[in-house]
C-alpha cells in the first residue's frame, strides 16, 4: 500500500511541477519577443506577408492566447485580417480529459476573396507550389494521417464544452471580376454560450449580405436553441426565429420581410427528420407545416401535412415590388390557399385530402409523385371557375385594331409549341373534373378530362361535358417521340344549340339549330403553321330543326320566280331569317381548306343543295347554293310555283370574310340564273308539248267517240226498222 501512495504522489508532484513550470515558463517568456520569428515562419511556408502589429498575451488559468491587430497580406494586397482573437481554455479541463473552452472572441475579421479575369481564386496562390513528387508524398502523409485519425475515432464520444463564443463586426468581400459579381458579408455578429454535447444552447446570428449582379441587400437576424449529442450525429433545433429583411433590384426597391419560425430533429444514424410546427412567409404568403422524413437515401418516407394560408396574389406581387397581373375581373386573385396530407410508401410521395382554393373556385383530391420515376398521378375536381374573369382586360378600340395585331403576330417568328424533350420525358395519369367552366364567353358544365403520358405518347383520352342543352366529347392523341410530332383529334358533338354558341362565343347570330358533329383528322408539326397545312381528315354534321338567321333564302327565291312570272312582288315584310329541317353535309379538310360538295336542307316548298369551300387561315367562304323548288313557297301572287317553275333552282352565292360581316355573305346570284331560266324554259317546253299532245288526244277521243256513236246510231235504226 506505501508503494502504491508514493506511485500517488510522485504523480501528484510530477502534474504540480509541469504546472508550475509551465507558469513560470509563461511569466518569464514574452511572446512579443518572438513575433519576427514569427511572421518569418508563416513567410517561408506560405506566399501570405504577415504583420502582427498588435500585442500577443497569454494566460495560465485560464490557459489562453489573445493576438490583437493581425494583418496577412497576399502580393501586396490584404488578403485576410482581424482586431482581435480570443482562445482561452480552462487548465484544469484539460487536465481532466474533459476540454472545457472559456472563451472564444474574434473580432474584426476582414477577409478579401477574388477570382480574376481566368475565374482563378486569390486563395489558390496562398500556399507555394510544390513539385509532383513532393505532392504525392505529403498526399500520402496526409492519407495515412487520415487512417490514424479514423483508427482512433472509435474510443468514447469527447465530451467538449464552449462557455462563450463572440464574433463581431467580421465581414467577407468577394469580386468576381471574370462575371462583375460582388458580394459582401458585413456585420457579421455570432453569439453562445454554455455549448455542451447532450444539452441544449443558445445561438443567435446577425449578418448583412450585399451583392452587386443584381443590387441586393439582406439584413438577417437567426435565434434558436440547438443540441447535439457526443456522438454527433443527433441534432435537434428548437425556438427557432429568423427574421431576414431584403431590397434591392428583384423587389424593385421595396424592402421584403422573410420569417422562418419552428423546431426540427434529424437523426443521422436512423436517417429520421422532422419539422414541428414549422412556418415560413414572405411578405404577405404564409406556409405551415408538420412533417416527418425516415430514410434520407433515394427512397425516402414522408409522413405530414402542408398548408398555405388564404392570400391575395395581388397583394403578394405588390408587396414584392413586381408588376400587378391585369386582369378582367378586379376582385379576382384575391383568395388563393392550399393545404395537403403527406405520406405514401418508400420513394412516393403521396398528397391526401388535396385542397385547392382561388377565389370562390375549390378544387379537391389527391395526387403522388414517384421519386424513382417522377411519374405524377392527380385527381382533381372542381366546383365552377369562370376563366374570363382572369383574362387580361380589353383595351379600349381593341376590337377594332385585331386585324392589324394577327397580321403583325403572324409577321413574328413563329416557335414551337410543345417542348419535345419535356414531353418524352413525362409520366402522367391525370384526371381533372369540373362541375361548370366559363371561358371565351362559352359555358360548358359537367366536364371530365383524362391524359396519361409515357414514353412520348400524349393521350387525351376523354375530354368531355355538356354545352348549350347538348353534349359533347374529344380525344387527342400526341406522338411526339419523332421531331415532328403527330396528331390525332377525334371528336363527337350531340345536339348543341348553335345560336346560343355563336351568340356567346363570337357574337354571331347568323346559325340557330342543334349541331351534330363527328370529326376525325389528323396532322403533323409542332408549329400552328404547320399543324394547318398538314391537316387531313372529315368533318360530317347535321343541324336539325334549325334557321339562317338575318338572312331570309324565301326572299330571294320569290325574287326569282317572279322574274319567271314576269310580274313583281308586293310583300314588303319578308322577315329576318329562313327556317329550315335537317341541313347536313360534309367538310373534306385539305390543310387550311375545308371543302364541301355535298350540302343538302330542307325549308319551306324549297331543297337547299350547294357546295364550296372554306379558307380557314384567310377566314374566307366561298359558297354556290341552290334553292330546288318543290312546292308552294310563298303566298306572294308573284311568287306563285307554276308548272314551269316547280323543280327549277333559283341560284344563290355565299362569299365573304365569315369573320367580319355574316350577314352580308349570301345573296341572289344573277350570273347564274341563266340556267335556270333555261330549266324554266325546258319546263315550259315540255309542259306545251304536253299540253299539245293532250289536245290531241282529246280530239282523237271526240272523234272515235262521235264514230261510236254513229255506229251505234244505224245499229239501232236497223234494229227498230
Amino acid at each position: 500500500m506505501k508503494a502504491v501512495r508514493y506511485v500517488l504522489i510522485a504523480i501528484v508532484a510530477l502534474i504540480v511541477l509541469a504546472v508550475a513550470a509551465v507558469a513560470i515558463a509563461m511569466a518569464v517568456i514574452n511572446p512579443n519577443d518572438y513575433k519576427p520569428q514569427i511572421e518569418q515562419a508563416v513567410e517561408d511556408a506560405t506566399n501570405l506577408d504577415l504583420v502582427l502589429e498588435g500585442d500577443i498575451g497569454w494566460s495560465f488559468i485560464p490557459l489562453g492566447l489573445e493576438l490583437n491587430s493581425v494583418e496577412a497580406t497576399l502580393e501586396g494586397d490584404r488578403f485576410v485580417a482581424l482586431e482581435q482573437l480570443v482562445a482561452q481554455i480552462d487548465f484544469w479541463s484539460l487536465i481532466a480529459m474533459s476540454p472545457r473552452v472559456n472563451t472564444f472572441v474574434l473580432d474584426g475579421l476582414d477577409a478579401r476573396l477574388e477570382v480574376d479575369e481566368q475565374g482563378n481564386g486569390n486563395w489558390t496562390r496562398i500556399m507555394p507550389e510544390k513539385a509532383a513528387g513532393a505532392a504525392t508524398e505529403e498526399t500520402a502523409g496526409a492519407q495515412d494521417e487520415q487512417a490514424q485519425e479514423s483508427e482512433g475515432a472509435g474510443g468514447e464520444p469527447l465530451n467538449f464544452n464552449v462557455e462563450n463564443v463572440q464574433i463581431s463586426n467580421a465581414q467577407v468581400h468577394y469580386t468576381d471580376k471574370s462575371t462583375g459579381q460582388s458580394v459582401t458579408l458585413e456585420n457579421f455578429t455570432v453569439n453562445a454560450s454554455n455549448i455542451t454535447l447532450g444539452s441544449e444552447f443558445p445561438l443567435e446570428i446577425g449578418f448583412r449580405v450585399a451583392t452587386t449582379q443584381p443590387t441586393f441587400e439582406v439584413d438577417g437576424n437567426i435565434s434558436a436553441r440547438l443540441a447535439a449529442n457526443e456522438a454527433l450525429n443527433e441534432f435537434a433545433v428548437s425556438g427557432l426565429n429568423a427574421v431576414f429583411d431584403m431590397t434591392g433590384e428583384p423587389f424593385s426597391g421595396k424592402e421584403v420581410t422573410a420569417e422562418l419560425a419552428g423546431s426540427a430533429r434529424a437523426n443521422l444514424e436512423n436517417e429520421t427528420a422532422n419539422l414541428s410546427g414549422f412556418t415560413a412567409s414572405l411578405a404577405n404568403l404564409n406556409l405551415s407545416t408538420d412533417l416527418d422524413v425516415t430514410g434520407f437515401g433515394d427512397k425516402p418516407t414522408l409522413s405530414g401535412k402542408i398548408s398555405i394560408a388564404e392570400f391575395s396574389l395581388k397583394d403578394l406581387l405588390n408587396n414584392l415590388g413586381q408588376p400587378p397581373v391585369e386582369t378582367s375581373d378586379p376582385d379576382v386573385l384575391e383568395a388563393i390557399a392550399f393545404s395537403t396530407g403527406i405520406g405514401g410508401p418508400a420513394g412516393k410521395v403521396e398528397l391526401t385530402d388535396l385542397t385547392i382554393k382561388l377565389d370562390d373556385t375549390s378544387f379537391n383530391g389527391s395526387g403522388s409523385y414517384n421519386l424513382a420515376d417522377s411519374g405524377i398521378v392527380f385527381q382533381l375536381q372542381g366546383d365552377q371557375l369562370n376563366a374570363d374573369r382572369y383574362l387580361p382586360p380589353k383595351a379600349e378600340g381593341e376590337a377594332e385594331e385585331a386585324p392589324a395585331s394577327q397580321e403583325t403576330a403572324a409577321a413574328g417568328p413563329e416557335g414551337d409549341l410543345l417542348p419535345l424533350e419535356t414531353v418524352r420525358s413525362l409520366l402522367l395519369d391525370i384526371d381533372l373534373g369540373l362541375g361548370q367552366l366559363i371561358v371565351s364567353n362559352l359555358t360548358i358544365n359537367e366536364i371530365k378530362a383524362s391524359t396519361t403520358a409515357k414514353n412520348g405518347l400524349l393521350k387525351v383520352d376523354e375530354f368531355s361535358g355538356k354545352l348549350y342543352e347538348g353534349s359533347f366529347g374529344a380525344n387527342v392523341t400526341i406522338d411526339a417521340r419523332s421531331d415532328n410530332p403527330k396528331w390525332t383529334v377525334g371528336s363527337d358533338v350531340t345536339n348543341v344549340q348553335t345560336l346560343p354558341l355563336l351568340t356567346d362565343l363570337a357574337e354571331v347570330d347568323m346559325l340557330a339549330g342543334g349541331a351534330n358533329l363527328k370529326v376525325n383528322a389528323n396532322t403533323s408539326g409542332n408549329r400552328i403553321s404547320a399543324l394547318r397545312s398538314n391537316a387531313d381528315g372529315q368533318i360530317s354534321f347535321n343541324l336539325a330543326e334549325g334557321e339562317f338567321r338575318r338572312m331570309n333564302l324565301t326572299r330571294m327565291a320569290c325574287q326569282g320566280i317572279a322574274l319567271v312570272n314576269q310580274d313583281e312582288l308586293t310583300t314588303t315584310d319578308w322577315g329576318t331569317s329562313t327556317p329550315f329541317n335537317d341541313m347536313r353535309g360534309t367538310l373534306d379538310i385539305n390543310g387550311n381548306t375545308l371543302n364541301n360538295t355535298d350540302l343538302v336542307a330542307a325549308l319551306a316548298g324549297m331543297r337547299l343543295e350547294g357546295n364550296g369551300t372554306v379558307d380557314m387561315a384567310q377566314s374566307q367562304l366561298d359558297y354556290e347554293v341552290g334553292l330546288r323548288v318543290v312546292g308552294e313557297i310563298h303566298r306572294d301572287n308573284a311568287c306563285r310555283v307554276t308548272e314551269y317553275v316547280e323543280n327549277a333552282v333559283i341560284p344563290v352565292e355565299c362569299r365573304g370574310n365569315f369573320a367580319e360581316d355574316p350577314a352580308g355573305l349570301c345573296s341572289f346570284d344573277g350570273s347564274r340564273f341563266r340556267d335556270t331560266l333555261k330549266t324554266i324554259a325546258e319546263n315550259a317546253a315540255k309542259a306545251k308539248a304536253r299540253e299539245e299532245v293532250d289536245k290531241a288526244k282529246a280530239k282523237a277521243e271526240e272523234k272515235v267517240k262521235e264514230k261510236v256513236q254513229e255506229q251505234i246510231g244505224d245499229k239501232l235504226k236497223g234494229l227498230f226498222n
